[in-house]
């Protein structure tokens, strides 16, 4: 079970799961993973950028998965590594 939804402003639904640096990560992706699997358009994983940096670049390749560092800066993964959203 994901931490919260929000609601596009044309209906899409967006899960978000946060975590902090003592928290399970291995188990948001999982949530994540599951949201995205359950029909969310896109999931927003809500953790530090120092904890989503030791993860696995692969994990976040998966179309719709952006990550909130504890900031609010929104990042995202591509080819070329993490790029922050403006």
């Amino acid at each position: 079970m994901i931490d919260g939804i929000a609601i596009g402003p044309e209906g899409e639904r967006i899960g978000i799961e946060v975590k902090s640096p003592r928290d399970d990560i291995v188990r948001g992706i999982g949530q994540c993973y599951e949201a995205l699997a359950a029909g969310y358009g896109r999931v927003v994983l809500v953790t530090t950028l120092r904890v989503a940096r030791k993860l696995k670049k692969r994990v976040f390749q998966r179309r719709g998965m952006i990550g909130v560092d504890a900031k609010a800066q929104v990042h995202r993964y591509d080819p070329d590594g993490w790029r922050l959203l403006r």
